[in-house]
């Protein structure tokens, strides 16, 4: 990863980048709250176990070693399910950029279906279909950030450079160890 030299970069420092999209999705309002619970309980999974395991790698050799990879709540298969939320904030910011008016709801439709939609059931997919109806506006998004139109589009492509190179990452990790990532 660009300015982690070759050793891998320590799991608190991976956290750092984890945190980032937190505030977004505070802002997205009811629509989002699940996944904004979801991820923060991930998160914070990740976070208490940085504290005893340096790496990535060593964090998920554990989970293998332990047989365990799969199981709910296991750090590995939340470290997926968190790389799917940095991935899903990519999307949309790339969806954002590229659509115009003031509606966030073809955006973050066309992101959940890239993203997370093919591993969600039908009951959920529709859940989150009807969600998309109580987004904020583009502007009240803004407004909720701090941000206008000119700061927001260089934030979301800040982040969308930064997130890309954290989701290979995290993607060699699970194909390196023939996890595979769509599960």
């Amino acid at each position: 990863m660009p300015g982690w030299g070759r050793s891998p970069p320590r799991t608190s420092r991976v956290l750092q980048g984890l945190l980032s999209c937190l505030p977004l999705f505070r802002c997205l309002g009811i629509a989002f709250k699940f996944a904004e619970l979801d991820y923060v309980s991930k998160v914070d999974d990740l976070s208490e176990a940085s504290k005893s395991i340096l790496t990535l790698p060593v964090m998920m050799d554990g989970d293998i070693e332990a047989n365990c990879v799969r199981r709910a709540g296991s750090h590995t298969r939340n470290l997926l399910r968190v790389k799917r939320g940095i991935d899903m904030v990519k999307v949309l910011f790339e969806h954002i950029l590229s659509s115009e008016g003031n509606s966030l709801k073809d955006p973050a439709s066309k992101a959940y279906a890239q993203v997370f939609a093919p591993y969600h059931g039908w009951a959920i997919r529709k859940a989150v279909g009807a969600g998309m109806y109580a987004l904020p506006t583009r502007a009240q998004l803004l407004n909720k950030l701090n941000e206008d139109e000119t700061s927001a589009r260089t934030q979301m492509q800040n982040y969308i450079s930064s997130a890309g190179p954290v989701i290979v990452y995290i993607d060699k990790l699970f194909v390196n160890r023939q996890l595979g990532i769509d599960w």
